[in-house]
């Protein structure tokens, strides 16, 4: 019931009532440290399911396509594809896995800001015609390559204009977009649309308002050019909390009554990546070594427990080289959990969590109070669904974490209730009934 990242072969457990993801990670833990203490995934796919159910009730009118950059294991490719969501690609490869499963071109978008000419001829051989463009280099790239390229012009909005020096930042502005527009008539590019994303780290929805009267003002543009837009992508950052969606949702759907009412001919898209994936997959690690450190040479955030009690290190057998890579650019969107046993008055130690790698940069979590723990014992981290499931370094003989998927019978359920069968486009999909509650002596998987 295990799949790896290249191996379309996965199956997936189907769970009896009164058998949870707390049930599944139990038996696993047992298993790996009977077997060699690897890190693994859990993949709760019926998570995606109820995700995109919540979508469709909040914000039906807008089409997510998937940024498939966030999380490509087969399994979610395919259930997305399953459910009808279109697909952002940012690369040959990304594209490549996505027509494999028969997704229609019209359904995917490249949106790379920064296109190879070969995957932009890629893109061209396959049908796939519409792409985000944000300066005139990649606009002659585009002319010179894809001669049926549909251009969204991608647009700088307020959160990302300016902020830190040395950020790496796209989109243009406003006021760039008439010579774009001029530009794209010269070189007889099609523009269709607009493009602008408001970061999840954004707090502030209003962003938005801006961002849509901005759109607005760019379509009017095109209109003077002659081009016909018909499209409107307001990019990603959905976290994932249907709080976050719904108040994302009663602010842009007044403007885009007004802006870009229906019956206006103009498709509204989306790109969202983890907030369908990061809920549906749990990590769990191993502690593999362990160090007693001085407090006075322990840095920490945390208030101390203590002047002369001790506080720990622990190595852990992934890493920010494996499934913690995005800790190198964003920080950690989730608290370890201890997967033993331990007693409600036990004490609590300051601690640190770090990689295999004893690289100064390989730390998870700077500073977190945990008890005392020993190595082989074990670490889950939950909401890891996003930016987690790439190809490891070649560390140490890194080996990439098995994925475990299942689904409750309810979430079946409700795919079925949606028209979405097994037979249709999951022809990998095989379901393994588990018809008892699992505790460490017995074992959840079952050949395919």
């Amino acid at each position: 019931m295990k799949g790896f990242l290249d191996d379309a072969n996965y199956s997936v457990g189907l769970l009896d009532e009164g058998t949870n993801l707390g049930n599944v990670i139990d038996n696993y833990v047992y298993e790996h440290t009977l077997t060699g203490k690897n890190a693994f995934f859990v993949g709760d796919l019926g998570k995606i399911v109820k995700k995109h159910s919540q979508w469709q009730n909040i914000v039906a009118q807008i089409k997510p396509f998937y940024t498939v950059k966030c999380n490509s294991a087969p399994a979610v490719l395919e259930i997305l594809a399953a459910l009808g969501t279109g697909f952002a690609c940012s690369s040959k490869t990304e594209m490549a896995l996505v027509q494999e499963l028969g997704v229609s071109p019209e359904n995917i978008i490249y949106i790379s800001p920064c296109k190879q000419v070969s995957q932009i001829k890629y893109a061209a051989k396959i049908g796939v015609n519409i792409m985000t463009c944000d300066n005139e280099v990649e606009l002659k790239k585009i002319a010179r390559n894809h001669p049926n390229a549909k251009v969204l012009l991608h647009i700088a909005t307020e959160d990302n204009i300016g902020g830190e020096e040395g950020n790496m930042k796209f989109g243009t502005t406003l006021k760039n977009c008439r010579h774009l527009l001029e530009c794209a008539k010269e070189l007889d590019v099609q523009i269709i649309g607009v493009k602008f994303h408001v970061s999840s780290a954004c707090k502030e929805s209003q962003v938005y308002v801006h961002a849509l009267s901005d759109a607005r003002c760019v379509f009017d543009m095109a209109g003077e050019f002659g081009f016909t837009m018909n499209m409107l992508d307001i990019g990603g950052g959905f976290t994932g909390t249907e709080f976050q969606l719904e108040e994302v949702n009663h602010v842009i759907s007044p403007l885009l009554d007004v802006y870009f009412p229906e019956g206006s001919g103009i498709k509204i898209i989306s790109e969202p990546g983890s907030y369908y994936v990061s809920s549906a997959f749990t990590l769990a690690v191993n502690i593999i070594a362990k160090k007693v450190v001085e407090n006075d040479k322990f840095s920490s955030g945390v208030e101390k427990t203590g002047s002369d009690e001790p506080t720990f290190m622990y190595y852990m057998n992934d890493g920010v080289y494996g499934s913690f890579a995005s800790k190198l650019s964003e920080d950690l969107n989730t608290i370890p959990e201890v997967h033993k046993k331990y007693k409600e008055d036990e004490p609590l130690f300051t601690s640190s969590l770090w990689g295999p790698s004893c690289d100064e940069l390989d730390q998870i979590v700077e500073s977190c109070l945990l008890p005392e723990l020993n190595v082989g014992d074990w670490l889950i981290f939950d909401n890891m669904g996003a930016d987690s499931l790439h190809e490891p370094s070649a560390f140490n003989d890194f080996q990439r974490p098995a994925i475990y998927y299942m689904m409750s019978f309810s979430d079946w359920y409700e795919m079925q209730d949606a028209g979405i069968t097994s037979d249709t486009m999951m022809k990998n999909f095989f379901f393994v009934p588990s018809c008892i509650q699992l505790s460490q002596e017995d074992s959840f998987s079952s050949e395919a």
